[in-house]
């Protein structure tokens, strides 16, 4: 008996036929290596950072504990931003007008970053499950992101622990940011 495609059995003998079997069948060239990129991700305290990121690694999220000490680590952040390739901006939808000013106010010194500055940025309006929660469109606006983020990549989306596909959605349009910067350098 002979593999498809190989030759025939005159042509061959059974230990080469068997090399070439295994050759068309398990030596084809491994998949090309995905991009790797170094993103750094921040937001105030309470916006579901690490609820987001549990979830998205598929690692189970109940009872996830609120990173302790966040307030006080928010002026060594900039301490991450070198070899960034790209910003994720988690803020929580259903904040309080004063806990809004504070995270639109961090976004802004994010934008203006000398190390951030021409980088894509993912901004997660979180929490959109909850009654509270402010539309995208809303937080687009009290934001001012078509004001400040003019000429920059950016994407502003809705997300919930609850609803994964919508994260998920949102880090394949970063992607998407980041491989488009790979491929047109000179476009920022």
């Amino acid at each position: 008996m002979c593999c498809p495609g190989t030759g025939t059995v005159a042509d061959s003998t059974v230990e080469e036929r068997g090399v070439m079997c295994l050759q068309k069948l398990c030596c084809k060239a491994p998949p090309p290596p995905r991009p790797e990129y170094d993103v750094v991700c921040i937001g105030l305290s309470g916006a579901g950072k690490t609820s987001l990121l549990s979830r998205l690694c598929n690692e189970i999220s109940d009872g996830t504990v609120p990173t302790t000490g966040a307030e006080t680590i928010k002026k060594y952040w900039s301490r991450y931003y070198q070899g960034s390739q790209g910003v994720v901006f988690v803020l929580n939808s259903a904040a309080s007008d004063e806990e809004m000013e504070a995270s639109r106010s961090e976004l802004h010194l994010a934008l203006q970053h000398p190390q951030l500055c021409t980088l894509p940025f993912l901004v997660l309006a979180n929490h959109q499950d909850s009654p509270a929660a402010r539309s995208v469109s809303e937080i687009r606006k009290f934001f001012e992101l078509e004001l400040l983020a003019r000429g920059k990549r950016w994407i502003l989306a809705g997300t919930s622990t609850n609803n994964m596909e919508d994260v998920k959605e949102s880090f394949s349009q970063l992607i998407s940011l980041l491989e488009e910067k790979e491929v047109l350098p000179s476009r920022i």
